[in-house]
Parts: structure tokens; C-alpha cells; sequence
């Protein structure tokens, strides 16, 4: 006979919606089975019970068994084998059509018994482990439901302990029961041949034995056929007690083997983290969203989660097939922290137009989820060996986010330039990481990122000698931070500035990029280093207050005050936030004086915000704006300032020149006076000079003369 279709009891513990798909086949045709032969057993039952009406009973009997080839059985319903046996069993019983009074216990022995066992204890147990095994289902189900709800700020351990021993005692009582289950359902599917053949058999034998049937009735032929339907009777019956072995040390050894597995959060040093998987399937709590609103609610939806390829896909008990959830590949995923969750990570898609928001059963679940679902948007599902290529793809991770040891090296450069402009104003921050567009598509990664570049996670307070001397000199009244704030001389471009805005951020981390032009880089900079802190759990992040004046960007100690960091607002050439997850957003800062290969050395910084993201770019760029209309301002104001001068030093020449030339009109008319001959007097005589005169008149002549020789 065929092979016969069973439950594969290695996946009772797994349940998954397949797993339950093809239970419900079995089921109905547990249903089947029962609706036919208790239509059998009726007709058996008719032949026991009415001697005078067993050439009716036979006959219905008869054109059952011709109707078994009709029957729709979802298992073994297309047994060539079976029907045809069947076929010659009803030939033969229609040629039977009398039954006397003696063979009724030859009857109750050899043909109602086994079909009586058969249904009153086989089918019935069947029933009786069904409605168990939905019971135990029920109370995993709540089970893990309330472990799901465990709060994560007021953590009660006597609380959680009698949860997690909740959890534990159910899973395992719903393994087992499942696993008895199918067990139960398994041998059904031979059961019902021997519980069909045997009443058969036993029905013609007594027939035979009865009536003492002659050549003309019951041949060698049919006697050889009979032979052979009990020889394949007992072959069935071993191949089921062999397989019911099997099963049963089937059980015993996954009983064994997943003790520990019955825990809902394990010990990872006992289970060790596989971060090297491009497929993964289990049950996912998923974060719904309101329907009109599209806001995130409260409300979470427990379904059975697998990838396929680069898809996401989720599939609820009952539904025949999963659906699609989101596509994952060049996608981004993190580790997230919610409220009224744990274990929780958020996959963003490659265009950032979807958001999910999923809770695993543990942290070593969520970890492997997040590690499967960055080597797949990474696509390595599509090389020949790809656990190799993601183990290889880790440990390149691993070495690039390896901190650089001479952080505040790296600023030591960004100090404040008054000369310095930036070099283009805050784009705008509407994108998101992964975004086709055309900026993207003519760069590469490489030239976006240099690979391999390290990645800084911490922010190292710079604590410099050099700056605590002009920080006492600038003003005996300022108070001395004794928690090493930085020296700098809080002059009046930041006092008197106009715009202050302060914000409260999260370092996430930075690293050295390389284009500048493109918001892109800022884009695929979140994406790295979000990839890098799950890739090693890396979940602490610096708090810091982000000061943005029309100056320079501060990063602000909230409880000391120190000034952490200060970015020259002249150095911020790139401003944006990411489109779907409005809390992130970075920067790039540019040196002004240092070159690598040719090129200026830029940084870009990556924050999480309380605020919206969008709102601190937009005040990073007010600042920009203000900053270079103060500049222009200035420059008019000295512009004119020299003009003034020069037209204040123009009158004053020509004051001079008035001067000069009223001088030269007075010299002229006392030289011409002095030419002309002194008139006599009255009684004859002549006026005469004096000394005085004289001079006065040679003292004119030499300032006429040397008038005329500089003119």
C-alpha cells in the first residue's frame, strides 16, 4: 500500500500556522472518517440485528464500499489499491445475500467488534484529545499573553516569576498534549484501514465457515484473495506499531531536548545567538495603527512572522497562506525602546514610507530577528552560501565600528573661523534613507561613506588646558565651572546672540564621510550606524542639551553644564532629519583647514531628539540665515562707515584749498599795494617805511614767491 500521510510531531512545539493548517486536514478527514463508518457501523449493525433483513443490509453494504472511491478524503483519497480491494469486496457481497441465525456470534466477534473498538474508543479518543489540546492551546495563549504584558517600569519578580512558571507549565502541557495529539491522529490513518479490512474479513470468513460454500461459490481465486487482504491487514498493522514506536521516541527525545525551550526568555549562554540567519519564522507581537488617525496605539496583534526572499511576511491562525507585511530589503532596523513593551525593534522600509514596530518573545529572539533582518536588507539571501557570506559581512561590521580612540582630536580643528561661510544653506530634510533619488543614483555608497570608516558611539567632554587661562581673565565676576567646562570666553556673539534655542538630543554616533553635497550621506550614515549598534547591542546613548545660537551648535552636559562640544555654526554645511522617524536627524561639519586626499575633512553626527527632528534643522538654518544676514549687515555698515571717512576727508581738502587760495587773493592785493609809489605830503615832504613795514613787505614777498613755486 502507499506511504500513509502524517503530522510532523518534530513541530508540535514550533505551532505554526502551517503547522495548524495541515492539523485541520487531518481533522476533517477525522470527520470523514467518522461520518463514513458510522455509516459503515450502521450497516454492520443492521446485519447483527436483523437476520431478516441481512440481503438488505448486505446490499447496503455492498454499494458503500463501491462509494468509497467517491468519497473525498483530504488524505489518501486517491488509494488506487484500497478501491479496488473494495471494489472486489462488494462484488462478493452482493453475490451473499442470505445470513441465518447462527452466525450472529460469529458475527459480534469477528465483524462488530473491531469496528465497534474502532469507533467508541478510537474516534472518541480522538474527540476527547481534541478538545484537550484546544483547552491547553487556550491557556498558552493567555499565558503568554500576560507574560506579553509585563510592565517593564514597576518590574515585581514574584510577579514575573509566577508568569514566567505560568508560561512554562502551559507551553509544556500544550506540547505534550499536541504531540499525543498527533499521534493519536497519525495511527488513525491506519487504524481506519484496519478497522475497515478486519470486520471484512471477519464478515466473509464467517460466511465461509458457515455456509460451507462449494467451488461454485467461493473459489481458489477468492480464497487466495482473502489470503492475500490478510496478509496486507497484519503488514499494515506492523508498519503502524513500528511507526507508532518511532513516534513515540520521537516524543520522549523532543520532550528531552526542549525543556529549556519551554522557558519564554532563556539563558543566551545555554542558547548562544546565531546572528548569521537569512531566514527566520516565529510569533511576533505587531504595534497596531489607528485606522483614520494613523497614529501608533496601544494595541498590539499576535501572528506567526517568516521571511521570504526580501519579504516580510505575517500569516494569523486559520488563514490557508501568510501575507505580505513590508518589503525588507535596503530596509533599516533597530532596537527601540517603548513604554509599555520590551524585546522591541522597529523595521523601517527602503523609502521610509513604512513603519513597523514588532515585539519578540525574548532578547535573544529580538536580536536574531534584528540580525536576520539586516543581512537580508543587505541582500546576502542571494548569494550561493549565504550564512558565510552574512558571517563574513558581521565580522566587517564588527571591525568598522571599532571607536577611535583620539575623538576629540577630531574637533580640535572645527574651532570657530569668523572668515569662514558655509558652503551651502540647510537642504531640505524631506528624505529618507534609502530614497531613490537622483542625487542617490548617480552616487555610490563608496563615495558617499569611505568603507570600513570607524564609528564613533560616546562623546568625549574636551577637558583642555590651554582654554582655562582665557576663561579666568574674561570676567573675575563669571563663576569657574570646577567640572572642566570648556574655556572659551563666552564672548558676545553668543551672549548677545539673537536667536537661542535649546534642545534636548541623544548621541547616537558619527563617523567621517565623504561627499558633502547631497543630504544622502546623512541618510546612509543613520543607516550604518543604526545597523551597527544592533549588529552589537549597543543600546546606551549620551543625553545632552543641543544649544543652537546664530554662532556655533553646543552640546551641553544637562546636570554640570559642561560644554561638551561646539561646533562652529560656519562648519555646518548639510542639515536633515529622517522622514519617517521624525526623532532622528544629523549634520555634517566641515573643517576648515584640514584636507585628506585632496579633499576637506568632513564629519557627520548622528542624534536622537525628544523633539521633532525637522524642527532643530529648521532652527539650525534660521541660525544660518540670521548669521549671514548679520554678516551682510556688517559688511554694508562698514562699507558705509568708509565712505563717510572718505567723504569727510574729501571737504576737508576742500576747506584746505578754499583756505589757500583766500590767502593768495590777500597776499596779492598787499603786494600790489606795496608797489604802487607813496604820495607826497601835504607840506612836500615824503612818507617814509619803517622797519616794521619794510619787513612786513619782504616777509609778503617771499610768502608770494614761495606760494607761486608750489603752486
Amino acid at each position: 500500500m502507499p506511504g500513509i500521510d502524517k503530522l510532523p510531531i518534530e513541530e508540535a512545539l514550533e505551532d505554526s500556522p502551517q503547522t495548524r493548517s495541515l492539523l485541520g486536514v487531518f481533522e476533517e478527514d477525522t470527520a470523514a472518517i467518522s461520518s463514513y463508518y458510522h455509516q459503515l457501523f450502521q450497516a454492520m449493525q443492521r446485519i447483527y440485528d436483523a437476520q431478516n433483513e441481512l440481503s438488505a443490509a448486505t446490499h447496503l453494504t455492498s454499494k458503500l464500499l463501491k462509494e468509497y472511491e467517491k468519497q473525498r478524503f483530504p488524505l489518501g483519497g486517491d488509494d488506487e489499491v484500497m478501491s479496488s480491494t473494495l471494489q472486489q469486496f462488494a462484488k462478493v457481497i452482493d453475490e451473499l445475500s442470505s445470513c441465518h441465525a447462527v452466525l450472529s456470534t460469529q458475527l459480534a466477534d469477528a465483524m462488530m467488534f473491531p469496528i465497534t473498538q474502532f469507533k467508541e474508543k478510537d474516534l472518541k479518543e480522538i474527540l476527547t484529545l481534541k478538545e484537550v489540546f484546544q483547552i491547553s492551546s487556550d491557556d498558552h495563549d493567555v499565558a503568554v499573553n500576560r507574560y506579553s504584558r509585563l510592565s517593564k517600569k514597576k518590574e515585581n519578580e514574584k510577579v514575573k516569576g509566577e508568569v514566567m512558571e505560568d508560561v512554562y507549565t502551559s507551553r509544556k502541557k500544550q506540547h505534550q498534549t499536541v504531540m499525543h495529539y498527533f499521534l493519536a491522529l497519525n495511527t488513525l490513518q491506519y487504524k481506519k484501514k484496519i478497522a475497515l479490512l478486519e470486520p471484512l474479513l471477519g464478515y466473509m470468513q464467517a460466511q465461509i465457515s458457515f455456509f460451507k460454500l462449494g467451488s461454485e461459490n467461493l473459489t481458489q481465486q477468492w480464497e487466495d484473495f482473502l489470503t492475500n487482504i490478510g496478509t496486507s491487514v497484519q503488514n499494515v498493522r506492523r508498519e503502524m506499531d513500528s511507526e507508532v514506536d518511532a513516534m513515540q521516541q520521537t516524543i520522549q527525545d523532543l520532550e528531552q531536548a526542549s525543556d529549556m525551550l519551554y522557558m519564554p526568555d532563556p539563558d543566551p549562554s545555554k542558547i548562544p545567538i546565531n546572528r548569521n540567519l537569512t531566514r527566520k519564522a516565529g510569533y511576533l507581537n505587531m504595534r497596531k495603527y489607528g485606522r483614520k488617525t494613523g497614529l501608533v496605539s496601544s494595541t498590539w496583534d499576535r501572528q506567526y512572522f517568516f521571511t521570504q526572499g526580501g519579504n516580510l511576511m505575517s500569516q494569523a491562525r486559520g488563514d490557508v497562506a501568510g501575507g505580505l507585511v513590508m518589503d525588507i530589503d535596503n530596509c533599516s532596523v533597530m532596537a527601540v525602546d517603548c513604554e509599555d513593551r520590551r524585546f522591541c525593534f522597529q523595521i523601517s522600509s527602503f523609502d521610509g514610507k513604512k513603519v513597523a514596530i514588532l515585539q519578540a518573545d525574548s532578547r535573544k529572539d529580538c536580536e536574531e530577528w534584528i540580525a536576520t533582518i539586516n543581512n537580508i536588507s543587505k541582500r546576502i539571501y542571494l548569494s550561493d552560501n549565504p550564512e558565510e557570506t552574512a558571517a563574513r559581512a558581521n565580522q566587517s561590521a564588527l571591525e568598522a565600528v571599532t571607536p577611535s580612540p583620539s575623538f576629540q582630536q577630531r574637533h580640535e580643528s572645527f574651532r570657530p573661523s569668523t572668515q569662514g561661510r558655509p558652503r551651502a544653506a540647510r537642504t531640505s530634510s524631506q528624505g529618507s534613507v534609502g530614497s531613490d533619488s537622483p542625487a542617490l543614483s548617480s552616487l555610490s555608497l563608496d563615495s558617499l561613506v569611505a568603507p570600513d570608516t570607524p564609528i564613533q558611539f560616546d562623546i568625549i567632554s574636551p577637558v583642555c588646558e590651554e582654554h582655562a587661562t582665557p576663561a579666568k581673565n574674561a570676567s573675575q565676576g563669571r563663576r569657574t565651572n570646577p567640572f572642566g567646562e570648556s574655556g572659551e570666553p563666552q564672548s558676545g556673539d553668543s551672549e548677545d546672540s539673537i536667536l537661542h534655542q535649546l534642545f534636548i538630543v541623544r548621541f547616537l554616533g558619527s563617523m567621517e564621510v565623504k561627499a558633502t553635497e547631497s543630504t544622502d550621506v546623512i541618510y546612509e550614515t543613520m543607516r550604518q550606524i543604526l545597523a551597527a549598534r544592533a549588529i552589537h547591542n549597543i543600546f546606551r546613548m549620551t543625553e545632552s542639551h543641543l544649544l543652537v545660537t546664530c554662532e556655533c551648535l553646543k552640546l551641553i552636559d544637562p546636570q554640570t553644564q559642561v560644554t561638551r562640544l561646539r561646533f562652529p555654526l560656519s562648519g555646518v554645511v548639510l542639515c536633515a532629519s529622517h522622514q519617517e522617524n521624525k526623532r532622528l536627524f544629523g549634520f555634517v561639519l566641515q573643517t576648515v583647514g584640514g584636507r585628506v586626499d585632496g579633499r576637506p575633512v568632513a564629519t557627520c553626527y548622528i542624534f536622537e531628539s525628544n523633539n521633532d527632528g525637522e524642527k532643530i534643522c529648521d532652527s539650525v538654518g534660521l541660525a544660518k540665515q540670521i548669521a549671514l544676514h548679520s554678516e551682510m549687515d556688517r559688511k554694508a555698515t562698514q562699507k558705509q562707515r568708509e565712505l563717510d571717512k572718505a567723504k569727510e576727508k574729501q571737504q576737508e581738502e576742500l576747506t584746505k584749498q578754499k583756505q589757500i587760495e583766500k590767502d593768495l587773493e590777500e597776499q596779492s592785493r598787499l603786494i600790489a599795494a606795496s608797489s604802487r609809489p607813496n604820495p607826497p605830503a601835504a607840506d612836500g615832504q615824503f612818507l617814509v617805511l619803517s622797519n616794521s613795514q619794510s619787513e612786513d613787505n619782504d616777509a609778503g614777498e617771499e610768502s608770494r614767491k614761495k606760494e607761486e613755486s608750489e603752486a
